[in-house]
């Protein structure tokens, strides 16, 4: 109290200003607060397109971006292609290192995709310039073998300037030219002089493979391991003559195979198996099993994880087309294998629309076949087998981004590899073989058999095939010393691949036609029929290997009626019937279809927009069809037209192989558009040609086998009797006690082979 004023606490008497507090704002995290080395990741994991848009937003990030190549090196060009408007983005990455960018530009120039040229001088323009983005390629190439000689393998133009054979000179020049010598220009120099080796072989010219045979020792002596392998392939004959010098010469594969090559391992694995002088020796059986006992299994299971909407059965249709067109075109069992190998491998990386699928699968099968065959699948027939679906770019710029995505690792471990080393090891008749092979077929088609490596696989197959062909002693010691694998733990694989293989049904197109074209591909001669050959049911296969057959048979998971499609559409001809043109354009994407009939009232209330099966003719894929300059001008076969398939199958015509280099009539191929979305409920058949439509006259055919040999009896259908399992000695084989479901951990690398040698 002052003066005798009495101050009360309320508003008016209480003049005092209240003590406010001062809320302290949270400190805002932005980007550019974020520490350099964060950043810089972020960076690194961006587009090529948003790196650059990113520089543009601040002086700090600019600054990162310039300074540091690792973030132009690490850039992603996923679905981007090389453009004027983004070239400079492209080449910038591709001197700072991306491996992405230099495939991409190099495949850009060499078909003059997408960086249009005018044609004065184009090929020694394009050529110089895809020459110098392959021989970045090969310098950046460290995990996987060489490969830029697939793009300029022959045929090259007879007339006119060509652009493979101007980037053929100009890797030729780089290789002889003379610059300081380190181990990466070593290294590279070699890896070049391969690839222009394995160019110079594929021609008939006797002097041209001397050439190469120079190249490959000059190679060799850069370390490069695959020229080493195939100077002591071409020596291999003349050595196995003498046995000291066949003892030297296995000796060197053994050194090959421990430094990683595959081919190597595996002709390693051949030689061990035969009866000769170096297979006595106590490693031999180790050997060999560590090539088995080192593979690992491909969960293809993860596939359909990263492809959203994709299932087994979508898959199971785009393999089956891709085994169609290898029985035309008369592709080896090595090629497809590679082919599903690379779908399946690539499907795993990269999102891939439906629409895209059919797309992704022939590209794979252009690409092997340039690895492994000497007649190759060209572009403009690649194309044309697809019904004009997609154009002449799409397939070049799909082949960059396989090859890109998968770092050019095209060759990798088979079952096919393996079966012929089983092969090699104990011998088996020759419809034995067959069978074996006819398995290992059936099994790309199901994803449920990934859950084995390659090599359990082909022991599975051949294990298979020996009881269905009442083998004695279907898995002697021998096979167990060499493989690893005991009868116990093939057992649930050999169950599961007579399930997949004989016991389930195929999945079945829109009339009620299962999709066998593996079967088919085995009705010739060449293969003895033996997809005709009926083989004992599952309970008599269960009761020989000693299971229950109610153990092995887990509650069936029904799929629902949204994730099977009863009606599968099949290869169709180009003169079907449009339909519901009225849908919007921009709703294809999402599909693969072939159009095959008019869809009735009822099927499009129940649909709705979700089918639009439009075949939009001006896809030709035909404009501008630049492969090759010999293929510009005439000098390989392409189609004229697409051929009505419907009146081919109605007359069993026989199809011929077609040459890139013989101006011939083109063979009656399954020209088609894949069918992976749900079907109609009732469509009309008249209008297409299914899956069915190779008929066994239009197989390949080739010299009819020898007498029929005859299986070894032991084994009746009418007293069932159990399996023996072998048990070798223990102080040769140590690994045979072994669980069965144990997980390997070993890879093939050069440290485990070396452990093993």
């Amino acid at each position: 109290m002052k003066g005798g004023v009495l101050h009360c606490r309320c508003s008016k008497c209480f003049a005092a200003p209240p003590k406010r507090r001062v809320k302290r704002r949270p400190r805002l995290l932005t980007l550019l607060g974020l520490p350099e080395d964060v950043l810089l990741y972020i960076l690194e994991c961006l587009p090529a397109v948003d790196i650059q848009s990113m520089r543009d937003v601040h002086p700090h990030l600019r600054s990162l971006v310039d300074t540091h190549s690792s973030v132009w090196a690490r850039a992603c060009f996923q679905d981007v292609w090389p453009s004027p408007e983004n070239l400079h983005l492209f080449e910038r990455a591709a001197e700072c290192g991306n491996f992405e960018a230099c495939v991409k530009l190099g495949i850009a120039y060499l078909y003059n995709e997408g960086l249009s040229m005018s044609d004065d001088g184009r090929a020694e323009v394009n050529g110089l310039k895809a020459s110098r983005f392959f021989s970045l390629t090969e310098r950046l190439n460290s995990g996987g073998g060489p490969f830029v000689w697939l793009f300029i393998r022959p045929p090259w133009s007879t007339s006119g300037s060509c652009c493979k054979a101007v980037v053929f000179d100009s890797l030729k020049e780089e290789c002889q030219g003379d610059f300081k010598e380190d181990v990466a220009t070593g290294a590279l120099r070699g890896s070049l002089q391969y690839c222009l080796a394995k160019v110079l072989n594929l021609f008939e010219d006797e002097e041209k493979r001397r050439e190469a045979l120079g190249l490959l020792e000059a190679s060799a002596s850069h370390g490069c391991l695959h020229s080493a392998f195939l100077i002591w392939e071409s020596k291999q004959k003349s050595a196995s003559s003498d046995p000291g010098r066949y003892l030297q010469s296995l000796r060197q594969l053994r050194d090959y195979a421990a430094r990683g090559c595959w081919d190597a391992q595996i002709s390693l694995a051949k030689s061990c198996g035969q009866k000769n002088q170096f297979s006595q020796e106590r490693t031999t059986s180790d050997l060999v099993s560590h090539v088995f006992q080192s593979s690992l299994p491909i969960n293809k299971a993860s596939i359909f994880t990263k492809q959203k909407g994709m299932n087994d059965t979508m898959r199971y249709i785009l393999i089956d087309w891709l085994v169609e067109v290898a029985t035309m075109k008369d592709f080896s069992s090595l090629c497809l294998h590679m082919t599903v190998g690379l779908v399946d491998r690539y499907l795993k990386l990269r999102s891939v629309p439906r629409a895209r699928l059919q797309l992704v699968g022939i590209a794979c099968m252009v690409i092997c076949t340039r690895f492994i065959s000497k007649e190759i699948l060209t572009i403009r027939e690649a194309v044309w087998l697809t019904d004009n679906t997609y154009k002449y770019e799409d397939l070049v710029r799909m082949m960059g981004e396989i090859i890109s995505a998968l770092e050019g690792k095209i060759r990798m471990p088979t079952v096919i590899d393996y079966t012929d080393v089983l092969s090699h090891i104990v011998s088996s008749d020759r419809g034995t073989l067959h069978l074996c092979s006819y398995i290992s077929e059936l099994s790309l088609l199901y994803t449920e058999l990934s859950v084995y490596s390659p090599a359990r696989l082909a022991a599975g197959a051949l294990l298979l095939a020996r009881i269905l062909h009442k083998q004695a002693l279907p898995w002697p010691a021998q096979l167990v010393e060499c493989t690893g694998f005991t009868l116990e733990q093939l057992t649930p694989c050999v169950l599961l691949l007579h399930k997949k293989c004989f016991h389930d049904d195929a999945p079945k197109d829109y009339r009620q036609v299962s999709l066998t074209a593996v079967k088919q591909r085995f009705q010739n001669d060449l293969h003895g029929n033996i997809s005709d050959e009926k083989v004992m049911d599952y309970s008599q296969l269960c009761a020989l290997l000693g299971v229950s057959f109610q153990d092995t048979e887990s509650p069936a998971s029904s799929p629902s009626v949204a994730d099977i499609h009863p009606f599968l559409c099949s290869p169709a001809g180009n003169k079907t019937k449009r339909r519901r043109e009225d849908v919007l354009q921009e709703d294809r994407g999402s599909f693969v279809t072939t159009p095959i009939a008019e869809l009735s009232n009822q099927e499009e209330a129940l649909l709705g927009d979700f089918l639009d099966w439009s075949l939009d003719t001006s896809c030709s894929g035909y404009e501008g069809d630049r492969e090759s300059e010999g293929e510009r001008e005439g000098d390989v076969t392409a189609p004229s037209g697409i051929l009505d398939l419907s009146l081919i199958h109605a007359e069993h015509a026989h199809c011929q192989d077609s040459s890139d280099e013989d101006t011939t009539n083109i063979p009656a191929l399954p020209t088609s558009k894949l069918n992976l979305t749900i079907p109609p409920l009732k469509m009309a058949a008249e209008n297409s040609s299914g899956y069915s439509s190779v008929s066994s006259g239009g197989s390949p055919t080739s010299s009819p086998n020898g007498p029929p040999c005859t299986p070894t009896p032991g084994l009746s259908n009418s007293k069932l009797v159990p399996i023996p399992f072998p048990q070798p000695s223990p102080t040769n084989f140590k690994a045979v006690r072994r669980q069965v479901k144990r997980k390997n951990q070993a890879q093939h690398s050069d440290e485990n082979v070396s452990d093993v040698l």
